[in-house]
């Protein structure tokens, strides 16, 4: 029986202490309060009247270049002429886009660029030698075609494509080429206007 007394003074004591924690536990500052903590720690930040801003500094550019599914995805004219330039390690400069549109309207028009699946018609692996083969679809088109610029007898292309050039240094490489037999008229068949953006069918891709 006599530990039922003791278990009540244990018990008593626990709430005791328990009441005594939570009443020393100070309350929140009122607003006065805080307000006057701010005012009296506050901080000032002081500039020498000698000191000078500096110059703004440069920083690096970056870009991005689209992948191969973005530009199935496109699915238009640049968007092949693109795929090329990607597939062939070719920047994708304004000019080089420019001219393979160009280029692919020359061969096969602007509103059927994609016929045979061989928009430049390109004799490379497409069972014509004369460039009147076709491939099952339009990727395999680009990476037959980036892997023809690349080869000796078309490296005037292939080096105005990589050094940048402008939109008539390359076209010259691609009428002196052995291209096409007829060169193009060495330029006098050529047509500036933009080429509009026309979108193959599915199934070409």
């Amino acid at each position: 029986m006599t530990l039922h007394p003791t278990r009540v003074v244990i018990g008593a004591a626990a709430t005791a202490f328990g009441l005594a924690a939570v009443l020393s536990i100070a309350p929140p500052p009122q607003p006065d309060q805080l307000q006057a903590y701010i005012s009296m720690n506050a901080q000032n930040l002081e500039v020498s009247p000698t000191a000078r801003a500096t110059a703004a500094q440069n920083r690096d550019g970056f870009s991005a270049t689209p992948g191969i599914q973005t530009l199935i995805n496109g699915g238009t004219n640049y968007d092949w002429a693109k795929l090329v330039l990607l597939d062939g390690g070719f920047p994708m400069t304004d000019a080089n886009v420019t001219v393979m549109t160009r280029w692919m309207r020359q061969e096969n028009g602007a509103d059927n660029w994609w016929n045979r699946n061989n928009p430049l018609n390109n004799g490379l692996g497409s069972g014509g030698g004369g460039g009147t083969g076709s491939y099952a679809n339009l990727v395999i088109a680009a990476q037959y075609l980036a892997a023809n610029l690349r080869k000796p007898m078309f490296s005037g292309i292939a080096s105005a494509l990589d050094s940048h050039a402008p939109t008539a240094t390359i076209e010259h490489a691609i009428w002196y080429s052995g291209w096409a037999s007829g060169h193009y008229a060495n330029g006098a068949h050529w047509h500036y206007t933009p080429v509009a953006v026309v979108k193959a069918p599915g199934g070409a891709w």
